[in-house]
């Protein structure tokens, strides 16, 4: 396993973020805690979930899940770079969403308890709450700080302009402001390369994509079509249809290279400026086993500019639009 930093942090986090989403609705908790330990085999130290996941408001099902793996003990919880989120509505009530200062006390309490821990080591805003001022939250992150009840300050889902206005609110206040930005970035979902991945850059925060694999569409989708290993929703199937031609030839380059279509689509999310480690969301011991090969593959200026013409990205704003 290689490590890298977080962002401009210390923290030394692994190159692959273990993704917890699909624990409980689609993992068992059994098979859920053999991913977590086999993660931990393979070296990944950095998991990353929400309040929310497991989709039964206000049970926090995965979160219970990590906890009582937690509890097993055997240096587990030392071992782990955990991150975890709020915004998300935990309840019906007001006050039982958002990032306000009253929800950030709150749900801290709710996911430590969950979790089995006495710290959060990220803990990332899910999505930006556009009514509640930077002074309020950067007051009530700064005590969590001061409480040790949470280590650093994360983001999720923020446009550019959103994380410089976190970070200059934080600087007029000496804090360390936001570490990381968890935003949809692969190579069929570019647009963060316009504006959020050069402010991530700029502040030295550090970029994890979710969802590297498009939903599965860089995956190796067609290949386990023919083969009739992949069953499809509705929205996946118009999706494909719509780039079956891009991905056709996304899966002909990866046959060229030798390699597994995902192992090319997370090599280059990994080759990315600011990109600290892509978040992979096994549902199964042989999907977690097959992502470190990744790290293993160095594409070349030729298999990049074959993947630019694939899937054409953007340039930095506003060039990309404008001279």
């Amino acid at each position: 396993m290689e490590y890298t930093s977080l962002g401009r942090t210390g923290l030394s986090v692994s190159r692959l973020c273990l993704g917890t989403m699909n624990f409980g609705p689609q993992t068992e908790e059994a098979d859920a805690h053999q991913i977590m330990d086999t993660a931990h085999e393979l070296g990944i130290n950095f998991f990353d979930t929400a309040n929310v996941y497991g989709w039964v408001q206000g049970e926090g099902v995965t979160e219970n899940i990590i906890g009582r793996w937690f509890a097993k003990g055997g240096g587990r919880r030392d071992k782990t770079v955990l991150a975890t989120k709020l915004y998300g509505p935990m309840g019906d009530w007001p006050n039982h969403r958002g990032v306000n200062a009253l929800s950030i006390r709150r749900e801290v309490e709710g996911s430590l308890r969950r979790l089995q821990t006495d710290y959060i080591d990220v803990y990332q805003m899910h999505h930006v709450d556009r009514r509640t001022p930077w002074e309020e939250i950067w007051q009530a992150m700064e005590t969590l700080v001061a409480q040790g009840k949470i280590l650093y300050v994360g983001s999720s889902n923020f446009a550019g302009w959103h994380l410089a206005r976190a970070q200059e609110a934080a600087r007029a206040r000496n804090f360390l402001g936001l570490v990381s930005e968890q935003s949809h970035y692969n190579l069929l979902q570019r647009a963060v390369e316009l504006e959020v991945a050069p402010a991530a850059e700029h502040y030295g925060i550090g970029l994890i994509p979710w969802s590297p694999l498009g939903g599965g569409l860089l995956g190796g989708v067609l290949g386990k079509e023919r083969e009739g290993k992949r069953r499809q929703g509705e929205r996946a199937v118009q999706l494909l249809e719509k780039h079956r031609d891009q991905i056709q030839a996304y899966e002909d380059l990866a046959a060229e290279l030798g390699r597994q279509p995902a192992d090319v689509a997370l090599a280059w999310l990994l080759s990315r400026p600011a990109v600290t480690a892509p978040i992979i969301g096994p549902r199964t011991i042989e999907q977690l086993n097959a992502a470190p090969a990744a790290l293993d593959l160095t594409l070349d200026q030729k298999a990049l500019d074959r993947l630019d013409e694939i899937f054409p990205g953007h340039k930095t704003a506003p060039e990309d639009y404008a001279w």
